[in-house]
């Protein structure tokens, strides 16, 4: 009798079958690598996908200057351990290329800055498709993408042109100067990916687990890792707290939260009694507005 497969297998089966449509469907693919946990499942996947041969496309950092120490020593180390192709942009570059302002205020994030480093990259390189590791349960605009999704020459999204996907079915037809955002475990939960990465044995950086550090506390009362970033003034409160990040993105915009989750399943029963999204309880940058997620991602961001 055939053995049914469990969740995790059914989840994992469609991330490697979507790698590999792209890998056949495209020209020029790249994998967008940022150090966190979701782009790290990707990796593993890939190896999975594609080992004992090379990636059939190699990883992209946007590197927007104001990331954790911990993430670009661990992604550093992941690419020096798989042998694989790593391209690094910054943002730092781009804003004196092009004569960009920086962002003001308290808590500095370049997200929005770093929109235009990554067309920038996917202009110099030819992308066609770029993968990344979105998922649809961490915003409201990120729930509206398909998981083959079609950027026009500008880079810019619509959320109202997206294709259907039926059956499995994925169309990577594009003309020229278009790309396509590929989103391989955007089916995927967060809770998913920690099973995922207990299952899998999947090594993290340390920042993911709990860990004293030193945290600026905002008006809203999120904590936000002091760090030689932001701009602070004499009103400012810091105190250090036993924290953990669930996700990682710029130190400017990322706060962390109290935890006493030391190991994979002290994360897993934390999430599981969490009622707010990773991104809605730690990413600042998406509390601009209602809609600030879908207007970046109008913009190009991913």
């Amino acid at each position: 009798m055939k053995q049914k497969l469990d969740y995790l297998d059914q989840l994992e089966n469609e991330a490697i079958y979507i790698l590999r449509e792209v890998a056949g469907q495209f020209e020029k693919p790249a994998l967008l690598f940022s150090g966190g946990k979701d782009s790290i499942c990707l990796v593993h996947l890939a190896l999975k996908a594609f080992r004992p041969g090379k990636f059939p496309f190699p990883l992209v950092h946007v590197d927007t200057g104001h990331n954790f120490p911990e993430a670009l020593q661990y992604r550093d180390n992941l690419v020096k351990e798989i042998g694989e192709n790593l391209i690094v942009r910054k943002v730092e570059d781009t804003i004196k290329a092009k004569k960009l302002q920086d962002a003001k205020g308290k808590f500095p994030s370049r997200n929005a800055l770093q929109t235009y480093t990554l067309l920038d990259v996917i202009e110099e390189f030819e992308f066609d498709a770029c993968i990344g590791g979105a998922r649809r349960d961490e915003e409201k605009a990120r729930a509206k993408e398909r998981i083959f999704s079609v950027r026009d020459e500008f880079g810019q999204w619509d959320p109202k042109k997206q294709r259907p996907e039926l059956w499995n079915i994925y169309n990577g037809k594009i003309n020229k100067g278009e790309n396509v955002r590929v989103f391989p475990i955007s089916n995927w939960t967060e809770l998913d990916v920690w099973n995922y990465i207990k299952r899998e044995k999947i090594e993290l950086p340390n920042i993911y687990f709990t860990h004293e550090r030193e945290c600026v506390v905002t008006e809203s009362g999120q904590l936000m890792a002091n760090s030689e970033y932001l701009k602070l003034d004499g009103s400012d409160v810091l105190t250090t707290k036993k924290v953990r990040y669930r996700t990682v993105g710029d130190m400017t915009c990322t706060a962390a939260v109290e935890s006493e989750a030391y190991t994979i399943e002290d994360i897993i029963n934390e999430i599981k009694e969490a009622k707010i999204s990773e991104r809605g309880a730690t990413r600042m940058d998406d509390k601009i507005s209602e809609a600030a997620m879908e207007d970046r991602k109008k913009s190009g961001y991913f």
